[in-house]
């Protein structure tokens, strides 16, 4: 076996949630007098955090942010659930993991009570540790988060790889000293990745149990 354990993104790698996103972005801005969004706009807004994806949103910070940013917190959470799903073979492949005793955990710059419902709902027979942002921890590229998984799973950095859709996971993976694999199914694509460093791509979730057992 080549790891113990896996560290999974959530957004553009386990699962496909750009459409709730687009819906609660879209709400926020109808709601506040802003211009809508396509779906392929908001798939390049996001990957740092929900703060962030607003800011770009609006193209820039109005004296009014927070309560924008509240509207559109409150939306999503209520609405996450929508058209979000996992990705082809994903669950099949944690399934696999978890059968051959690989150690898994997701870790995400989404708002750690969605990352946990989320988590809870689509995988939580194959996963018990999700870490979303929060005061606690930094977002990611910091290590934090998947320092903080790798804590709960008891695993040490030789142990573990971080898999990922984009650059911003490519850069976490480094900054906290292990190995990452970037999947192309995601937010952004292999061409993209590749330019951004990326050293072990999967374009498939065959591809991606192989890489990892």
């Amino acid at each position: 076996m080549k790891y113990t354990t896996a560290i999974f993104d959530l957004d553009g790698t386990l699962l496909d949630t750009l459409d709730d996103l687009t819906d609660a972005v879209n709400a926020a801005m109808r709601a506040f007098g802003y211009p809508e969004h396509t779906r392929d706009e908001v798939r390049g807004f996001v990957g740092n955090g929900a703060r962030l994806l607003i800011e770009r949103s609006l193209g820039g910070v109005p004296g009014n942010f927070d309560e924008i940013f509240a509207f559109y917190d409150e939306y999503y959470t209520t609405h996450s659930m929508i058209k979000t799903a996992p990705y082809p073979g994903v669950t099949e492949a944690l399934r696999a993991l978890v059968r051959s005793d690989v150690k898994i955990a997701v870790v995400s710059n989404k708002q750690d009570r969605a990352v946990k419902a989320l988590v809870r709902k689509f995988f939580g027979d194959c996963c018990s540790v999700a870490v979303g942002e929060s005061k606690k921890v930094r977002r990611k590229p910091a290590p934090d988060s998947v320092i903080a998984a790798m804590g709960e799973l008891f695993s040490e950095k030789y142990e573990c790889v971080y898999v990922g859709d984009s650059e911003v996971d490519i850069e976490t993976a480094k900054n906290a000293g292990i190995d990452c694999i970037s999947v192309t199914w995601g937010f952004r694509g292999r061409d993209f990745l590749k330019e951004k460093g990326a050293a072990t791509l999967c374009d498939s979730a065959e591809e991606l149990v192989k890489a990892i057992i």
